[in-house]
């Protein structure tokens, strides 16, 4: 008891002295700059938070041209951004997608260009159903509203093709199957195959590829796409739209040949013909022999595919454990500078509208001043001037006419009342000369003088006898 008393002592007197000290020198003061800071934050955040699952709803989603998602993830009472790089972004089952519940798996980040910290995200899935599910119904509904699937566009095998092409893994036991299949039943048949893989990073492409191939070359009568076995995640190369398309897009038959007779695909709606296994294609593709050898074929080939899955399944994990870890943070690295990147193509994109905006404003402004100086617009109105004096004129005119018809009527009817054919009506008679002057006077008219003699309906000729 008594050591421990003066431990206790010697410990108080030393944190005496300490605090006696500190007082005396001051705090210490340690001046960060600003990316120092962020790149601290960063590390700690790494370091705490490399491994994260976090749910709520996406929103906000944008797709970039660089193929990086950037969206947020809220619940109802924060929000946390998130980025997809695309090298994580092509291995989703699904697409973000705006209101969406989902669970997300990354590493918390900080964007050092903003200061800000992020989820880089690279799992996601949707809550209430796998992501895997959600992926291909999405794709099955888009691919059946364009009628890829419709029963009329699909074609019939050819009855004895002697070519038959093969879109499959050269490894492995389906290849081999399917030529001793083709073989034992159809001595003499030409096979040719095309190596692609079917699983894992690249495979998509190459089976685009093989498909391609044989449809432009125009080599093969029937084409088969292949492969054993498998989870969904193996199979899920055959659920990719651009397989789908190029099945579609080929020019002659294609038989989907993928996974065991319960699993389905997009590739085997697409196709002209579904096998339930890859053997199976090679029998529906020529005709049967041996149910026998075939069964016995078959459960030897589901043996080896299995094994190989399982070998292959290990062999994944063990790649993961190693190469893909430090894959990982040089892809990190790349993709921020590349959401860097993205941030400036955005900027740029939205000074570039502000400047077409102005230019615009300042050609409507000219516009507008041109249109008031356009001398067509002058003589237009000129025009409709002389228009509205040539009308008036033309009225002034209508009404002085109309004025001078009627006192016309009246001189008329005035000189029809002093014309002397209306004393003619009253029984009188004019007496002219053949040269029409007329007789006034008995002394106008001597014996033997010619006379006319005008009365109302007519003339008659006569001649002076004796005055």
């Amino acid at each position: 008891m008594q050591v421990q008393a003066q431990n206790r002592c010697k410990h108080e007197l030393i944190i005496a002295v300490v605090e006696q000290f500190s007082l005396q020198l001051g705090p210490i003061r340690k001046v960060y700059g600003v990316a120092e800071l962020t790149a601290r934050i960063r590390v700690l955040l790494d370091s705490e938070f490399g491994d994260v699952w976090v749910t709520g709803e996406i929103s906000g989603t944008r797709l970039a041209s660089s193929g990086h998602y950037y969206f947020t993830l809220k619940d109802g009472e924060s929000q946390i951004k998130c980025a997809c790089f695309r090298m994580n972004a092509r291995y989703l089952k699904f697409k973000p997608r705006d209101g969406v519940a989902v669970t997300a798996r990354g590493r918390i980040d900080v964007y050092e260009a903003r200061g800000e910290y992020q989820l880089l995200v690279e799992y996601l899935e949707p809550q209430g159903q796998g992501a895997l599910q959600m992926a291909f119904e999405q794709l099955k509904t888009k691919l059946a509203g364009e009628g890829l699937f419709e029963a009329a566009r699909k074609r019939p095998l050819p009855k004895l093709p002697r070519r038959i092409g093969i879109v499959t893994s050269p490894q492995g036991a389906v290849i081999q199957d399917m030529i001793n299949i083709l073989s034992r039943r159809f001595p003499g048949l030409w096979i040719q195959l095309y190596p692609a893989a079917v699983q894992g990073e690249g495979s998509i492409e190459q089976v685009v590829r093989g498909i391609r191939h044989f449809s432009e070359s125009g080599w093969a009568d029937v084409v088969i796409v292949a492969r054993g076995g498998g989870s969904p995640e193996d199979l899920w190369t055959f659920n990719e739209e651009a397989v789908a398309r190029a099945i579609a897009a080929c020019k002659v038959p294609v038989v989907s040949a993928v996974g065991h007779e319960t699993d389905f695909t997009i590739a085997d709606f697409v196709a002209d013909l579904r096998a339930p296994t890859p053997s199976a294609a090679a029998e529906l593709v020529i005709c049967t022999r041996d149910q026998l050898l075939e069964g016995i074929e078959g459960c030897r080939s589901r043996l080896l595919q299995y094994m190989r899955y399982r070998l292959s399944v290990a062999a994944r994990r063990l790649h993961e454990q190693g190469v893909d870890r430090a894959l990982s943070v040089v892809h990190r690295r790349i993709g921020r500078q590349m959401q860097r990147v993205d941030e400036q193509e955005r900027s740029l994109l939205e000074a570039a509208r502000r400047h077409m905006r102005q230019r615009h404003d300042r050609l409507r402004g000219v516009t507008e001043r041109l249109r008031h100086l356009d001398l067509r617009l002058r003589f237009a109105d000129t025009r409709r001037r002389l228009q509205v004096l040539t009308q008036a004129t033309a009225t002034a005119m209508q009404a002085r006419l109309q004025i001078r018809a009627q006192r016309l009527r009246l001189a008329e009817a005035k000189l029809q009342g002093l014309s002397p054919l209306n004393v003619l009506q009253r029984g009188y008679a004019i007496v002219r000369t053949p040269e029409g002057r007329v007789i006034v006077s008995t002394q106008d008219a001597p014996a033997g003088t010619d006379l006319r003699i005008r009365l109302r309906d007519g003339e008659l000729p006569a001649r002076v006898t004796e005055l």
